[in-house]
């Protein structure tokens, strides 16, 4: 790399970036929310075993792929973040939007194929038919790459961008795929008998410490509770999380010489994020152990054990990157302050955050949870949070709601119950920690997810299809039909979802005021809420 190039990466200020599109920051967060969704639906959610197929190579290889993904989208932010000249080129090409709908459709073909498994095939016969799997797998993620790419930026605009580029490119991609096999190779020397005996001490103190009683042979390094044991060998002493963050601080140092005090960064830095590092496994055993002694071993040794932990290392990693970019102390000369791209007053990002934040955290909540209704508490902090995070732009969007409107939600609210099978019961609490889910849920049942659903149905899915008022009709069928078939597929009871789904898109239509929509919905569910409430039945909402 030139001194020229090395100047340009430290210092973006010297070229003028094109403005944001909001989608430069929603489609990459939708691909990787995909990515990591669909890697912990089939680990977690199938009995698929490599051993078990007559594939076992090629499955490996899509567990690899997986996590190889993740590190390169790691590895291609950073290049992006040091280089000012490749992100401002970026930004150029993604001005581009020329048959975005296209390429929007292709990505949801390869979404749907992907997850077409999951129904096509019983979860018995999974194994046995892993050909079929390996092969919906293989083409939807094609096809949903391809098309979140070219949704991105016409593959003319991509062209351009990677003319020039591909060896920086290459190598970012032989990165992440070597990454995953240098941390598993780079192991031994990292293997003290002293760091796993530290860890085998932190993770007792910490289960001590949150009132349980841990059992095992230090000797051994055998440590459990309740019966449930995991044998802390070397290589769960932490020896992957130290690999990635050793060689995402590289890759940082090396793209950043020229601004670095390279002897604070390595002398300083270097090991501060080795103990983070550290810490954090510990973190993870224990909670492994908990979730093991009182939840699943399935979902302790299957998903926390494993794909969960290249999550946290690498969040931890981006973290230590993110500290080291805005420590002053670092670099030789004081850092510029970065300028905030914040979507918090954005008015698309309004309508679609809060949904984006809805769903990721109910793939924690099955991730996480053997019975992911105990998650829910957790769920509507995290919905109140992304909520108020656009408070502003949302709230301007909020008219007074309609007489009408909550007259509408109460008929759809006592239809739903009429309908209703029932018979599902509620969570295992009791107490105050019974009271305290029925208090979560009744909030966000009530008045959390009707503004998170029906500012992106509505709002925003509903508004994009059917186009400004006293457009065409056709359209306005069709923004009906797609956004109640969307809403319809997170419930439970599609064909009285989609009823509902199109009351609300009525609702909404009849003053083009988001107000009437949240507050029918919100008139639904708190019907649905009392019943439930009155009849011990959860399984109503």
């Amino acid at each position: 790399m030139s001194d020229e190039t090395a100047k340009t990466m430290a210092d973006p200020a010297q070229i003028e970036a094109p403005p944001l599109p909001l989608r430069a920051v929603l489609i990459p967060a939708l691909l990787l929310a995909e990515l990591v969704g669909v890697a912990l639906l089939f680990q977690l959610g199938t009995p698929i075993e490599c051993r078990l197929t007559d594939m076992a190579g090629a499955c490996r290889g899509l567990r690899g792929i997986a996590v190889a993904a993740m590190c390169f989208a790691a590895l291609f932010g950073i290049y992006l973040w040091a280089s000012a000249a490749a992100r401002h080129a970026l930004l150029g090409a993604l001005q581009r939007t020329e048959r975005s709908a296209f390429w929007r459709a292709v990505h949801l073909s390869g979404a749907a194929l992907m997850l077409a498994p999951l129904v096509a095939i019983p979860v018995a016969g999974l194994n046995a038919a892993f050909g079929a799997v390996f092969a919906l797998l293989a083409l939807g993620g094609a096809l949903a790459t391809l098309g979140g790419l070219f949704w991105l930026a016409p593959p003319a605009a991509w062209a351009a961008w990677v003319r020039g580029r591909i060896g920086v490119l290459g190598a970012l991609v032989f990165g992440a795929a070597l990454l995953p096999m240098l941390a598993e190779a780079a192991g031994p020397l990292w293997y003290w008998q002293r760091l796993t005996e530290a860890t085998f001490a932190g993770v007792a103190v910490l289960l001590w410490l949150i009132g349980e009683a841990p059992m095992g042979d230090p000797a051994a390094q055998v440590l459990g509770v309740d019966g449930f044991v995991v044998a802390i060998a070397d290589s769960c002493s932490g020896v992957e999380g130290f690999a990635l963050t050793t060689a995402f601080l590289a890759l940082y140092a090396w793209l950043f010489r020229g601004s670095l005090l390279l002897g604070r960064f390595w002398g300083g830095l270097w090991p501060a994020a080795l103990l983070l590092s550290w810490l954090l496994n510990v973190l993870r055993i224990a909670v492994l152990i908990w979730i093991g002694a009182h939840v699943s071993p399935e979902l302790a040794v299957g998903g926390f054990h494993s794909f969960a932990g290249w999550l946290f290392f690498m969040a931890l990693a981006l973290l230590v990157l993110v500290l080291a970019s805005r420590l002053a102390w670092l670099h030789r000369a004081p850092q510029a302050a970065a300028a905030a791209t914040s979507l918090s007053r954005d008015s698309v990002a309004a309508l679609i955050l809060p949904f984006i934040a809805f769903m990721v955290s109910g793939v924690v909540a099955q991730t996480f949870w053997q019975d992911p209704a105990l998650a829910y508490p957790a769920q509507a902090a995290i919905m109140a949070g992304a909520l108020w995070y656009v408070r502003v732009p949302l709230l301007g969007m909020l008219g007074r709601p309609s007489v009408l409107s909550v007259l509408a939600g109460l008929g759809v609210g006592a239809l739903w119950i009429a309908m209703a099978e029932g018979g599902g019961g509620g969570p295992a609490l009791a107490g105050a920690a019974l009271a305290g889910w029925i208090a979560a849920r009744l909030i966000g049942t009530v008045l959390l997810v009707p503004l998170i659903e029906e500012a992106f149905f509505r709002g925003y899915v509903l508004q994009r299809i059917a186009g400004p008022r006293g457009r065409d009709r056709l359209r306005i069928l069709a923004g009906i039909v797609v956004s109640s078939a969307l809403f319809a597929l997170l419930h439970g009871r599609f064909g009285m979802a989609a009823l509902a789904g199109a009351v609300f898109c009525a609702i909404y239509l009849h003053r083009r005021n988001l107000g009437d929509a949240v507050a029918a919905h919100a008139a639904a569910n708190g019907v649905i809420a009392l019943a439930a409430l009155w009849q011990g039945d959860w399984s109503l909402i």
